[in-house]
């Protein structure tokens, strides 16, 4: 079996259909379904079993083995909100169930693949997975900083042959198909796709940190190419280790916008004032150093923000 916490979420429900494209449905999901709207990811999956989050965590803090036979362990699961500033919610909900479930791995020998994140670097300009480099600058970010310090410090303490496969993926900007019940989180390509369906208008933040209007900079990756890099060390089970997951190559917002006109056919942009509520919490540039995923050996290229922008809208409007 193969546990895929958040599998209706964003990330989860693409692993999960990528498992099944292996012919793999021996899958148990996990996730929160007060929204209803999110069973719109998996109800084309094939999956063994559904649980809800609070009764997981309460099996696997009793240590329940779910019937024996758990390969591995995909965490997708957490709240992502990088505006959400209650501290102990944050705490909770990312970083104690994150620990339980890197325990329970180790105790039953399954492999641990974990979402940490790029906001770890906060508004530094070095993106490199190295302590000096971190400085996480909201909540969110500090949940995910926290556990990645977790789990470097546990991996120094364990050797290899008496631990499981743990390994820790910082994403960038993900965006993709089955991202449309995250609402406000939601990419900037499924908003931008929404606005010029609407009004014809793509609208971006205007300048700050020194950047001109829509010039900031993000390092946007797409969905089938983060999936790909979960599978690669689901297959590659002696790797472990806390890793960049980008393209590693910065693209301007106006970049991603101009790609979802060009998509259309249609459209103009135009800048709004930069939100208060964001100012000195918000990330004007990312840019995966992909460095250490190179040298453990993935080898794949990764799309474009015009390419993966193709991709996602041709399935937009397939659905």
């Amino acid at each position: 079996m193969i546990i895929v916490t958040g599998g209706a979420g964003f990330i989860g429900s693409n692993i999960v259909k990528a498992l099944n494209d292996r012919g793999l449905d021996d899958i148990l999901v996990v996730d929160n379904l007060q929204d209803g709207k999110k069973m719109l990811n998996i109800a084309d999956l094939d999956i063994a079993d559904y649980m809800g989050k609070e009764a997981f965590i309460a099996a696997v803090e009793a240590d329940n083995d779910f019937g024996g036979g758990v390969q591995a362990i995909f965490h997708e699961g957490a709240c992502s909100a990088t505006t959400e500033w209650d501290g102990r919610f944050i705490m909770q909900n990312n970083y104690e169930y994150s620990k339980a479930l890197l325990h329970w791995c180790d105790r039953h020998q399954a492999q641990y693949l974990y979402a940490s994140s790029a906001s770890v670097y906060g508004a530094g300009s070095v993106f490199k997975e190295k302590r000096e480099n971190e400085h996480p600058i909201n909540m969110y970010a500090y949940s995910k900083f926290q556990f990645d310090q977790y789990v470097r410090r546990f991996l120094s303490q364990t050797s290899v042959q008496a631990r499981s496969q743990v390994v820790g993926f910082r994403y960038f900007n993900v965006y993709g198909p089955r991202e449309q019940h995250k609402g406000s989180m939601s990419s900037t390509a499924f908003h931008f796709h929404n606005q010029i369906n609407e009004s014809g208008v793509a609208k971006l933040f205007a300048g700050t940190d020194g950047y001109e209007n829509g010039e900031q900079r993000r390092d946007f990756v797409y969905i089938d190419d983060v999936v790909d890099v979960n599978l690669w060390f689901l297959d590659n089970p002696k790797l472990s280790g806390t890793f960049n997951l980008g393209t590693g190559h910065s693209q301007s917002f106006n970049d991603m916008a101009n790609a979802v006109v060009k998509w259309h056919g249609k459209g103009e942009l135009s800048y709004i004032p930069f939100p208060e509520h964001l100012k000195g919490a918000y990330q004007s540039f990312t840019e995966a150093d992909i460095g250490a995923l190179r040298e453990v050996g993935y080898k794949k290229d990764f799309r474009d923000v015009e390419a993966g922008v193709k991709c996602y809208l041709d399935w937009l409007v397939s659905r």
